[in-house]
């Protein structure tokens, strides 16, 4: 019997439908992925001495950046691989300070860092060095790290409670009845306050900071810098993202290309650090939005999800200037309040797995208090202090190699 021309147009909508879901998966990712957490970002640049034009330089030199980044590793490789900033790294620079040399020390660190996610794919010898972080220390690390601007929130709380007692909120009830959005809703609120706030004190916004730009600074090595910042970017980038984003990608059935990954990584954090861009990676928790059944049935065809995601990052990139114009704006511990929202998922998963271990446990807490007393000693940052010390006490105490981050696949190819 002959198929009515009504079931034909509904099984071709039903098709359609189907075969739009790879893409549509993509453009979730990069806005979940860009709105929850490029208040960090800003955070970050800022403390390390980016004046607004060059923090927003900053921004759209990383949106850019990932945005090509996964064009080119999910169109070669057909695997749904997702990149993103690195959100952890953004906090350790909020948690840094201006390093002496000010900011163009701080893009030689961001250049650095990238030379050594380049050279992770190139050279086995540091890929195997990387191995030999305990993860227990490197979480410990950044938990540190996190705690101050976790607290951020809370404390604004006690300066300005009219403006961000909203956005608490606001992100309290969408934990509760939509977890994924809740940082991109408590966003939203934040936007709606500071226009507000700007539109009944009559604050006007020039036209020309709307329109995105790249500024350029020279880069300046400075060996505190380098030490002080870019080797802790790097292992924190490593350790909380790059890890946990190949550990997605298979629990979905799918192989990280490594050792492409980490040169594309590499030299989009070379490329953009002299524009502000801080630093690249794997995508991490948004990288199952790619490639787990939101993208559809079929997942020889999730990887269009990936080529979505790097369209929708560029197009993203427009509207950076835009937010970084509004957000300078806002009151005092506005934006280091939303970037703390953000953070406080990160800061729980960081603490557990520092202290998963019940007899390896002193060594994460030295290493969690030292990051987050915010010691700097020779002009170097108290992230290096932290782990060095955890790796110190971890030795007196323990004396044994501990187990590496690294992946599997990450040592084969080493």
């Amino acid at each position: 019997m002959p198929k009515s021309p009504a079931s034909t147009t509904a099984a071709k909508a039903g098709a359609i439908r189907t075969d739009s879901r790879p893409a549509v998966a993509g453009i979730v990712t990069a806005l979940v992925g860009f709105t929850s957490s490029f208040a960090v970002v800003l955070a970050g640049l800022k403390a390390v001495g980016a004046d607004p034009a060059q923090a927003a330089s900053g921004l759209l030199a990383v949106t850019l950046t990932v945005g090509l980044g996964v064009l080119v590793l999910a169109w070669r490789s057909r695997v749904p691989v997702t990149l993103a900033w690195s959100t952890p790294g953004a906090a350790l620079l909020a948690a840094s300070g201006v390093p002496d040399g000010g900011w163009p020390a701080a893009v030689g660190a961001f250049l650095g860092a990238g030379v050594l996610l380049a050279m992770t794919g190139l050279v086995p010898a540091l890929g195997r060095l990387m191995a030999r972080i305990p993860s227990s220390l490197a979480q410990a690390m950044l938990a540190g790290i996190l705690l101050q601007l976790c607290l951020a929130p809370f404390k604004a709380l006690g300066t300005v409670p009219v403006f961000v007692a909203p956005v608490i909120l606001c992100w309290l009830l969408m934990m509760k009845f939509a977890p994924r959005w809740a940082v991109p809703g408590a966003l939203l609120v934040a936007l709606a306050v500071i226009g507000t706030t700007l539109a009944s004190a009559g604050t006007p916004v020039a036209p020309a900071t709307l329109l995105p730009a790249l500024a350029w600074t020279t880069p300046v090595f400075s060996l505190q810098a380098m030490v002080g910042i870019a080797v802790p970017l790097f292992v924190v980038t490593m350790a909380s993202q790059n890890i946990p984003g190949v550990a997605v990608l298979r629990s979905f059935g799918y192989e990280t290309p490594w050792r492409p990954t980490m040169l594309v990584t590499g030299v989009g954090t070379v490329a953009g650090a002299p524009f502000g861009g801080h630093a690249i990676n794997l995508a991490a928790l948004s990288a199952a939005l790619a490639a787990g059944e939101e993208a559809g049935g079929d997942r020889s065809r999730r990887w269009i999800a990936g080529v979505s995601s790097g369209l929708a990052y560029l197009v993203l990139a427009a509207f950076s200037a835009a937010l970084v114009s509004v957000v300078s704006k806002a009151p005092a511990g506005m934006l280091e309040a939303v970037a703390g929202l953000a953070l406080l998922g990160t800061l729980a998963s960081a603490v557990s797995a520092a202290l998963a271990d019940p007899e390896d446990r002193i060594a994460p807490a030295v290493t969690f208090l030292m990051a987050a007393s915010g010691l700097a000693f020779a002009g170097i940052g108290s992230a290096f202090w932290a782990l060095l010390a955890g790796l110190v006490v971890r030795l007196a105490l323990r004396p044994r190699t501990g187990k590496g981050t690294m992946p599997a696949e990450a040592k084969k190819s080493a």
